[in-house]
């Protein structure tokens, strides 16, 4: 089969391509710029593109499927041509529903936790050696790709994310995979660039549980009320599995969850990622792993990349990076980092860098988010409110937002890096929430 991606550089895409190469199809590409690590990436594979650009002659009747991807515009050169030729143009997720309409399909989907839980299935499955496709949002451990499709596995693991499909195609990504099991862990407000309302987003999960095939299986968070109330609205017909928190101690720093077979250690802190577990287990269940089995395997697992990842740091200090951005992200990531270092001093920083996270209206959501912590830091980029041409946002106004009078806040690379260095990171714990770099800080040193 002989495929052309359309920005085949994204961190989805580039992993997509990678997996149809190992799956022996023909492989192809455009974009008008890559970088690492996707670059080194598709290289290795021998797909890297010669040149940067789109280019319409790249596209040739004897394309059996053109992928389009989200950084792509209507206007692309590449998908005029595709739409000439009269070619069958896929948005990422509707071609993985093609590569696994015939098998099992496990959808995770949630505002939040949503790649923590799909990683932690691939972990238990992986320690087990029970082989199944996949495609998770995160680097894991023991991985080469994020993305595996083969023709014999009998079941896909999908993380669900209820973004859009690609830039002709605006439907919630999860709305196409049709789920024979799925997973909802929470509903928070979030991409209000797309979902204007809190309705609107709603409407996403409304929409993703009808699409559960007829019998199929909904484990869902009973502690979300926002959940709750879209499963017990819907009208079609499903298995119900609810979930909570399970009981847990933290004893000299290490989290020991309780169970029947006793207490079991984990690598991992904080209660949002017991409750994330807890959800995986039951969706391990489902797939045939016992219990026992999975909290063997879970023993084991050090979390999904950036996501309260420890970094190692040439003088020791603790710090720990975070992907989190969206309020209730950083609420959780704060809450499980004061429960775990209760008798340190605790700085948080997060940086805020996306449309939703810089937009007056959105800001109010992130009250007390970084209370609690004894320094707590936002920066955000005057420069980046610039170039998305978004109205200045003053100090003043982000302190009041965060209902928070000691928030430190920096607006530009500088400054933020002069405090940072003069902060001695063995004397305390840090917490870094962004799904950016802080303006190119190095974490490391």
């Amino acid at each position: 089969m002989k495929t052309h991606f359309i920005a085949i550089g994204g961190s989805a895409m580039h992993n997509l391509a990678i997996a149809l190469k190992d799956k022996g199809y023909q492989v192809t590409g455009s974009d008008d710029a890559i970088f690492e690590p996707s670059k080194s990436r598709l290289e290795k594979k021998g797909i890297l593109p010669q040149e940067m650009g789109w280019f319409p002659e790249k596209i040739t009747p004897d394309i059996d499927a053109v992928i389009l991807g989200m950084h792509a515009h209507q206007d692309n050169p590449e998908l005029a041509k595709a739409k000439e030729l009269g070619l069958k143009i896929y948005s990422y997720p509707e071609f993985l529903y093609e590569q696994s309409k015939d098998k099992t399909r496990v959808v995770i989907a949630g505002s939040h936790g949503k790649t923590t839980i799909t990683s932690m299935i691939l972990h238990v499955l992986n320690f087990h050696q029970k082989d199944v496709d996949f495609m998770v949002g995160a680097q894991l451990e023991g991985f080469d790709c994020m993305v595996k499709l083969t023709q014999d596995n009998d079941f896909m693991v999908l993380e669900g994310d209820e973004y859009l499909s690609s830039p002709i195609d605006l439907r919630s990504k999860f709305l196409l995979y049709q789920p024979n099991i799925a997973l909802m862990s929470g509903i928070a407000w979030d991409h209000i660039n797309v979902f204007k309302t809190f309705d609107d987003y709603i409407e996403q999960f409304r929409k993703f549980v009808a699409s559960i095939t007829p019998g199929g299986v909904l484990v869902y968070n009973e502690e979300d009320p926002e959940v709750v109330k879209v499963v017990e609205n819907a009208e079609n017909y499903f298995r119900k599995i609810p979930y909570k928190t399970p009981e847990y101690e933290i004893s000299n720093g290490k989290v020991y969850l309780k169970t029947e077979m006793g207490d079991v250690p984990l690598s991992v802190f904080g209660a949002h990622n017991l409750l994330n577990m807890e959800g995986a287990r039951h969706i391990c269940q489902q797939l045939g792993i016992m219990d026992e089995d999975f909290y063997e395997a879970i023993m084991s697992f050090k979390g999904a990349s950036k996501r309260l990842e420890k970094v190692e740091r040439e003088d020791k200090g603790t710090l720990y990076k975070d992907f989190a951005h969206a309020p209730s992200k950083v609420k959780a990531a704060v809450k499980a980092f004061k429960e775990q270092f209760k008798n340190e001093k605790k700085y948080g920083f997060l940086e805020l860098h996306t449309y939703s996270s810089l937009n007056p209206a959105f800001l109010e959501q992130y009250d007390h988010a970084m209370d609690g912590l004894d320094e707590a830091i936002v920066f955000y980029s005057e420069d980046a409110l610039k170039i998305k041409r978004m109205e200045p946002i003053s100090p003043e106004f982000i302190k009041e937002k965060f209902k928070n009078e000691n928030l430190r806040v920096f607006t530009n690379a500088e400054d933020l890096h002069a405090y940072w260095n003069t902060l001695d990171k063995t004397n305390g714990v840090y917490l870094m929430m962004s799904s950016g770099n802080f303006g190119g800080l190095d974490l490391t040193k």
